[in-house]
């Protein structure tokens, strides 16, 4: 698809900037085993990705009729970011892409699934921060998650930029559909470690214009 008068360039942080959704699966799988919950990290990947936690937890302790004690959220942020100190990395060819977006005068930010908190640390880490600071935006900002379109409705106010004129960056379907309900134009990412096969035309069948495994292609949707 020929790209459209783009913007602003929208980036999912998880799974899009930093390899961080296998990390946080196989973290997920070894906390919610402690309390009776049995899920294993390639379900946690594929069922909860792009979706804030605190909706995860809802959803497994209505499936598994168990409630997770109180301090489990906060036990499980320390837990994944000590985690995160040792293992993570940003994905490939983000400081070129974003270069390019500069050379290019082409506005851009984030929008995620994840808290302030979680999000300061994980582009902290990766040395990711300094290049999309102060244009960092958190679901914790606005009432509901992905699929729920508020997050990339909120990002794109805050640049003040039409929805119809936004590029974003996803690698999860909820982030896909969420970029779709704000009536902006979604690229699919598959260059991060929990990709699974045929995860591609899922994103496509979502409502991906279409997909790219090197965030080098990103330009090419960008006038």
């Amino acid at each position: 698809m020929a790209p459209v008068n783009t913007q602003l360039v929208i980036f999912d942080c998880d799974g899009v900037l930093i390899d961080s959704e296998i990390i946080a699966a196989r973290a997920q799988s070894q906390a919610l085993a402690a309390h009776g919950i049995d899920i294993s990290p390639e379900e946690a990947a594929r069922r909860f990705a792009g979706i804030p936690d605190h909706d995860m937890w809802l959803t497994l302790q209505v499936e598994f009729h168990t409630t997770l004690p109180a301090g489990f959220e906060l036990d499980y942020a320390a837990h994944l970011a000590r985690i995160f100190e040792s293992d993570l990395r940003a994905l490939p060819h983000v400081q070129a892409l974003i270069d390019t977006l500069r050379a290019r005068r082409m506005p851009f930010c984030v929008a995620s699934s994840s808290t302030p908190d979680k999000l300061r640390t994980a582009l902290g880490l990766t040395g990711l921060w300094p290049l999309f600071d102060p244009h960092i935006f958190s679901v914790s900002q606005v009432p509901r998650g992905k699929p729920a379109p508020d997050i990339f409705l909120f990002a794109a106010s805050r640049m003040g930029v039409a929805p119809s004129h936004c590029l974003v960056v996803e690698d999860s379907v909820p982030g896909v559909q969420a970029a779709r309900a704000a009536g902006m134009r979604v690229l699919g990412y598959t260059g991060a470690s929990h990709i699974a096969p045929g995860h591609d035309n899922k994103l496509r069948q979502a409502g991906a214009v279409d997909t790219v495994a090197d965030l080098a292609y990103v330009t090419h949707y960008v006038t």
